[in-house]
C-alpha cells in the first residue's frame, strides 16, 4: 500500500500543472508509442514501409529505366545460363514419326552428360541415393505399372494395396497408431497444400488466417495464395534459428486455422519446438501441421540411434497432420509424398467430391486426378528394399558426415554456422566476403550447393552420395575459401551478384519479376 500512496503521489505531482487535455495528448502520445514500437518489430510491416519508400523513389526521373536496365542483364544472365547448345531441336512436330532406335539415341546423348554430373555425388540434395542396384529396382517397378492409374482402383487393386501400405509404413514410422490416415502426393508441395486446404475446409471462415514461421516452405505460402488464406509470418531465434513460440501465441486469432513447424526446416535444419507448437495448438483447437518433407524418413532412425533430436511426431497428441516425402531420404523415384492426419474424420475435408457431373460421381483425395501408379509402385519397393536397418544405416552415416562438415567449417576462420541443425543440413556464411562467391567457386569444382537469404548463407545437404565425398568437400571448401578472401574481385560478372541482389534488394516486387524471369529462361 505504501508502495501504491508512492506512486500516486508521483503521477499526481507529475501532473499538478498540466490541463486536462495535455494529459490525454501525453497519455495518447505514449500509447502511439508503444504501438508504434510493435509495429516495427513486425517484418511485415517493416517490409510494407520499405516497399512503400521504394516505389515513391521509383517515380523518380531515371530510376525506373536503371531497374529496367539492370533486369534485362539478369534476364540475359539467366537466359544463356539455361540455354539448351548442342543438341537438335523440334519445335514442331515431325512430319515423319522417329523410330525408337533414333529417339533413344537422341535421348541417350543427352543423359549421359547429365548421369555424370548427378551420379558424381557433389549435389546438394536433389539426388539422395545413387545405387546402381537400387535405381534399377525403381526402373523396373515403374515399368511393370508405367500404364496404371490410381483413378481406377478396380482396374489396378495392386495399386491400391502399395497406397495404403506406403501411408501404413510411414505413419509407424512416425510413431503414429491404427488412427492415422493419409494419402499419396506428387510431392512436398502437394502435400503441403492438401494440409492447407484441410483447414481451411474444417474451419470454414470467411478470412482464414495460418500462423507460420519465416523459415517455414515457401509452398505454404503458394497454399495461402492460392486458396485465399491470409500467413501470419513469425521470426525465428537469430542463433538457433527455431521459430519464436511467444510471438506464434500472441498471432493467433479467432481465424487462425492452423499452426505450422518444420522437421527440419529447410534453410537450417534446425527442427522448431513442435511440442510447444503442438501444445498450443492442442489447447486453442487448431490444426497443428509438422512439414516433415525433408526428415520425415531420415529424423525418425537418427532419433533410433542414439542422437539427441527434438520430439516432433505423431507421439505428440497435438500434431494433426505430418508430410513426409519419400522422395527424399525414403529412397524412391521423384516424385512421391506422404500427407498424414489424425483420424478420418479431419483427412475428409482434404477430398474433392462432386456429385453432380454428367460424367458420373467424381472424388479425387488431393489435387491430381489421373495419378502416375507407377510412382507409387516404385515408392512402395523403395520402403521394402530399405527397411529399418538399411534407413538406419544410412541415416548414420549421413547425419556423422554433417557433423564433420560442422567441425571442419568451424576450422576455417572465415566461415561461420548459421543456426543449429538437428538433420543433414549444414548451412554456413561469412562476414569476411561475399558467400554467393564461395558458392560459385565450389560450383568451378563441380559441387551444387544451395543459395540462402535473410541472412545471406549458402547450405549444404548431405545426401548418401555426397557423404562418400566428405573428405574432398572440406579441401575444396577450405581452399575455395582462401581462394575467394584473396581474390575480392572474382566472380562479379557471375550470378553471385545477382543472388545478393535478390538477398537485399527493398522491392521485393522486383525480385519477384526476377523470379519470373528464371522460370521464363527455364521454360524457353
Amino acid at each position: 500500500m505504501e508502495i501504491l500512496k508512492k506512486l500516486e503521489s508521483q503521477i499526481n505531482g507529475h501532473y499538478a500543472d498540466y490541463k486536462p487535455t495535455g494529459i490525454v495528448l501525453e497519455i495518447v502520445g505514449a500509447f502511439a508509442l508503444m504501438y508504434g514500437i510493435r509495429l516495427l518489430s513486425n517484418e511485415d510491416f517493416r517490409n510494407a514501409v520499405v516497399q512503400k519508400l521504394f516505389k515513391s523513389l521509383k517515380a523518380l526521373p531515371g530510376v525506373q529505366g536503371q531497374i529496367e536496365k539492370e533486369k534485362s542483364k539478369i534476364r540475359k544472365l539467366l537466359h544463356d545460363k539455361f540455354e539448351i547448345k548442342d543438341q537438335e531441336k523440334f519445335l514442331k512436330l515431325p512430319e515423319k514419326g522417329l523410330s525408337k532406335e533414333q529417339i533413344l539415341k537422341l535421348m541417350k546423348q543427352m543423359k549421359e552428360k547429365e548421369d555424370a554430373y548427378w551420379k558424381s555425388g557433389k549435389i546438394s540434395g536433389g539426388v539422395y541415393i545413387a545405387d546402381e542396384s537400387h535405381i534399377d529396382l525403381m526402373n523396373q517397378a515403374y515399368s511393370m505399372y508405367s500404364m496404371s492409374n490410381p483413378l481406377h482402383p478396380d482396374i489396378w487393386p495392386s495399386v491400391r494395396k502399395y497406397e495404403v501400405e506406403i501411408i501404413r509404413m510411414t505413419a509407424d514410422m512416425l510413431n503414429g497408431d491404427e488412427t492415422i490416415v493419409g494419402t499419396v502426393t506428387s510431392g512436398g508441395t502437394e502435400s503441403i497444400l492438401m494440409a492447407v486446404k484441410t483447414y481451411r475446409d474444417k474451419f470454414q471462415f470467411s478470412h482464414p488466417e495460418m500462423v507460420i514461421p519465416i523459415t517455414a516452405h515457401a509452398a505454404f505460402d503458394k497454399a495461402a495464395a492460392y486458396f485465399g488464406i491470409k500467413a501470419i509470418h513469425i521470426p525465428v531465434d537469430p542463433k538457433t534459428m527455431q521459430v519464436d513460440v511467444k510471438a506464434v501465441e500472441r498471432a493467433i486469432t479467432k481465424n487462425t486455422i492452423m499452426l505450422v513447424g518444420s522437421a527440419p526446416n529447410y534453410p537450417y535444419g534446425c527442427i522448431d519446438p513442435i511440442e510447444e507448437l503442438a501444445s498450443i495448438a492442442e489447447k486453442r483447437g487448431i490444426g497443428m501441421h509438422v512439414d516433415s518433407c525433408l526428415g520425415g524418413f531420415f529424423l525418425p532412425w537418427i532419433k533410433k540411434a542414439g542422437f539427441k533430436i527434438p520430439n516432433f511426431d505423431f507421439s505428440i497428441s497435438g500434431v494433426t497432420s505430418i508430410s513426409a516425402d519419400t522422395h527424399k531420404y525414403g529412397y524412391t523415384t521423384k516424385g512421391t509424398s506422404v500427407i498424414m492426419f489424425r483420424g478420418e474424420e479431419l483427412r475428409r475435408f482434404m477430398y474433392f467430391v462432386q456429385p453432380n457431373w454428367p460424367g458420373g460421381v467424381y472424388s479425387s483425395p488431393a489435387i491430381a486426378g489421373s495419378k502416375p501408379g507407377g510412382l507409387i509402385a516404385c515408392a512402395w519397393a523403395a520402403l521394402l528394399k530399405m527397411g529399418k536397418d538399411g534407413y538406419m544405416a544410412k541415416a548414420k552415416e549421413i547425419y556423422e558426415t554433417a557433423q564433420q562438415i560442422k567441425a571442419g567449417i568451424n576450422k576455417i576462420p572465415a566461415l561461420h554456422i548459421v543456426g543449429e541443425s538437428h538433420s543433414s543440413v549444414v548451412a554456413f556464411g561469412s562476414k569476411n566476403f561475399d558467400i554467393y562467391k564461395l558458392g560459385e567457386a565450389l560450383g568451378k569444382r563441380g559441387w551444387n550447393l544451395n543459395n540462402l537469404q535473410n541472412p545471406n548463407c549458402i547450405h549444404v545437404c548431405v545426401t548418401a552420395p555426397m557423404a562418400k565425398l566428405l573428405d574432398i568437400f572440406l579441401k575444396d571448401l577450405k581452399e575455395c575459401t582462401e581462394y575467394v578472401e584473396q581474390n575480392p574481385t572474382a566472380f562479379s560478372d557471375g550470378l553471385a551478384p545477382v543472388y545478393g541482389l535478390a538477398s537485399s534488394f527493398p522491392d521485393r516486387a522486383v525480385i519477384a519479376d526476377v523470379g519470373k524471369a528464371f522460370l521464363d529462361a527455364v521454360l524457353s
